[in-house]
């Protein structure tokens, strides 16, 4: 954690699962934090018990960011405060699960907002001061899910697969300058995302990481200049045997796995 020491990060769904355990992590290595979630009251409290353990600064932001303002917001609240942000991690997001016609109609809508709208346009606030002085890190929660369509959560998949795809192609535009991107793309993990998109039965603790492990593979790929990372073995395993699986049969496999029970 030594490249963000006494530096500024800020992340974005701050409030719980991976986001906290990127704040823990980085606020024990003495990384400042602006910490950004919908639930000021949670961001609160890690923020407190951050700065007190760690003896590091903390801020909080508070911001929704299905809202399209959101990220300007959140630039205009780190100026006003006078903070250069060294790490930007977009880590917010969600999901949700079930028969694509049969979802809620703004739901889909927001989540593309969420895991694509304000990652380009958070990105875009905050990169050209990188390279203006030719030094930040950017990191980028995409999933496993980005590397084939998942039949049932198609929206979701395909949000992740922009997510993967962007970081990759400005990793390599960035680079020049000395700016770091990277996309990290975990399996289930240990987090309250099943249960926001709907899908608690995929959630087997057995093959769940922890959410401290998934932020520390992102940030260690991260520093060590990496464009993309999968967590966990078998994850990596994963997604890569399926290239040499036509993708037709890799989606029918999975819509498999995924198909809703029946109604008894």
């Amino acid at each position: 954690m030594d490249a963000w020491r006494e530096k500024w990060a800020l992340i974005t769904g701050a409030s719980a699962g991976i986001g906290k355990a990127f704040a823990e992590e980085l606020a024990a290595g003495g990384t400042n934090l602006v910490l950004t979630a919908r639930r000021g009251d949670r961001l609160e409290q890690i923020a407190k018990v951050l700065a007190t353990q760690h003896k590091i600064r903390t801020e909080v932001c508070v911001a929704d960011l299905t809202d399209t303002d959101a990220p300007q917001t959140i630039f205009d609240f780190t100026k006003r405060q006078g903070i250069e942000i060294e790490l930007l991690i977009n880590n917010a997001g969600f999901g949700g699960y079930g028969e694509f016609a049969k979802e809620n109609q703004q739901r889909l809508l927001e989540m593309v907002q969420v895991n694509c709208g304000a990652v380009v346009h958070l990105t875009r606030l905050y990169l050209p001061e990188m390279i203006a002085r030719k030094h930040g890190d950017i990191l980028i929660l995409a999933s496993t899910a980005s590397f084939q369509g998942v039949p049932y959560i198609s929206t979701y998949s395909a949000t992740k697969a922009f997510d993967l795809i962007f970081a990759e192609g400005l990793a390599e535009e960035v680079k020049p300058y000395g700016i770091r991107v990277c996309a990290l793309c975990p399996g289930s993990t240990e987090s309250e995302f099943h249960e926001v998109a709907n899908q608690q039965q995929f959630a087997a603790k057995q093959h769940q990481e922890s959410a401290q492990k998934v932020a520390h593979t992102g940030l260690k790929a991260l520093a060590a200049g990496k464009s993309y990372v999968i967590s966990g073995f078998g994850n990596y395993l994963g997604a890569h045997l399926q290239r040499l699986v036509p993708r037709r049969l890799v989606t029918r496999i999975v819509a498999g796995m995924f198909r809703p029970s029946k109604p008894k």
